[in-house]
């Protein structure tokens, strides 16, 4: 059972359509890392739909006061992986069969990069 209060559904979208969407479950315990599920559609989507993403996730008021984010990303998401990297100064990625597992040093985030 997933408690509300600390799981949040982020998306982006092209009119009414999400076309790009995060799951985000931000534990209790402040010292345990925030972790985001990260999807896009396939195929062609409106231009810095994944980066706008990741900004979405980044600039959640509840991750702001956080320390570390894990986050899993679709291994040829290259542009949510460019993205974190722009953001974030300590982002390190491995791959996991068709994903990609990124550990994030939310205190190292410029949080004005997107403005």
């Amino acid at each position: 059972m997933v408690d509300r209060d600390n799981h949040r559904h982020v998306e982006v979208t092209d009119g009414d359509h999400a076309v790009a969407f995060a799951e985000i479950d931000l534990p209790a315990d402040h010292d345990e890392p925030v972790r985001a599920a990260l999807h896009a559609e396939s195929g062609h989507l409106p231009p810095d739909s994944r980066s706008d993403l990741v900004d979405a996730v980044l600039d959640l008021p509840e991750i702001q006061d956080r320390e570390h984010l894990a986050a899993t990303v679709p291994l040829g998401d290259s542009e949510s992986l460019h993205r974190l990297q722009d953001r974030c100064d300590d982002v390190t990625t491995r791959a996991a069969g068709a994903t990609a597992l990124v550990d994030v040093d939310l205190t190292q985030c410029d949080s004005t990069a997107h403005l």
